[in-house]
């Protein structure tokens, strides 16, 4: 069985329906074990769709009494009360067939490779505006690869970063560094995709 990432949560993993103990003799009852990892697994997706916000709720293929279910536990704020609902959401996932169960999976998957392309895309951020405070050198780099960079504006945010550090005051000059590097590099995105070319209508 594949171990649990960050990247791969265990509700993106195939949820095992054991509905029978042994496929050779479909009257042999399923162990509690099997019974058990396939109630976790459900919970856990369950959990998963609790947790998402309304506008990426309302892109996963839900039935109308389980959205209602989520909503609910969304609405409740007493623990009790919560695992409770949960419970019950537990209960309607076990309701679902194998094809609804995967077609959950399916759009939350996409929702996790999102988040790893946002979050990779932080991080070179986050590393360029270290670089960049860190040395000259990234600075004379970071000019080359975005020619448009107001570069009196990122030298004098440098040097004032750099105080900052030294000085241990609030990182005023690193944030605003960093909303920089993001917006030189969210203008090459935007270039890159402009530079691509229109797919011709075929003729008929």
């Amino acid at each position: 069985m594949s171990r649990a990432s960050r990247h791969n949560p265990t509700y993106l993993q195939p949820v095992v329906r054991l509905d029978i103990g042994d496929e050779d003799d479909p009257d042999t009852p399923k162990s509690k074990s099997q019974r058990k990892r396939e109630v976790n697994a459900l919970q856990d997706l369950g959990t998963a769709l609790e947790a998402l916000p309304k506008d990426k709720l309302a892109k996963v293929p839900l039935p109308e009494k389980l959205v209602d279910a989520l909503r609910e536990a969304k609405r409740t704020t007493a623990h009790e009360g919560k695992r409770r609902q949960m419970q019950y959401i537990g209960k309607l996932m076990r309701a679902l067939t194998d094809e609804e169960v995967e077609a959950i999976r399916r759009v939350l998957a996409t929702f996790v490779g999102a988040s790893k392309a946002e979050t990779a895309r932080l991080h070179a951020i986050e590393r360029w505006r270290d670089r960049l405070i860190a040395s000259d050198d990234a600075i004379t780099e970071f000019i080359a690869a975005h020619p448009d960079t107001d570069v009196q504006a990122l030298r004098t945010l440098v040097r004032n970063a750099r105080k900052e550090a030294q000085l241990a005051k609030p990182p005023k000059s690193s944030r605003e560094i960093f909303q920089m590097v993001k917006h030189a590099l969210e203008g090459n995105d935007r270039d890159s995709e402009a530079d691509q070319p229109e797919a011709e209508d075929d003729e008929a």
